[in-house]
């Protein structure tokens, strides 16, 4: 237990060295780097809305087969039957 208080003490004294005798950086930010941080925060969005969107679904087939509901109950199926005339 020491040893992991040791290494969290020596990592926490040299995010404060970084903190304290850090050096700013001087640098151009080109306007168009406005649209790839729009595309970026833009993919995030898209993927955690799929994300949510697949834990959704499998969570209510969980719901639906505890509680014993049937989602295709009152749909209508049509035959596969082909005619040729």
């Amino acid at each position: 237990m020491k040893k992991v208080a040791a290494v969290i003490g020596i990592g926490y004294a040299g995010f404060c060295f970084m903190l304290l005798f850090g050096v700013n950086g001087q640098a151009y930010i080109d306007p168009s780097v406005l649209t790839y941080v729009i595309q970026a925060v833009a993919g995030v969005v898209i993927a955690a809305g799929a994300v949510a969107g697949i834990c959704w679904r499998k969570a209510k087939k969980k719901v639906n087969d505890k509680l014993g509901i049937d989602e295709n109950r009152n749909k209508e199926v049509e035959s596969d039957d082909i005619e040729l005339k």
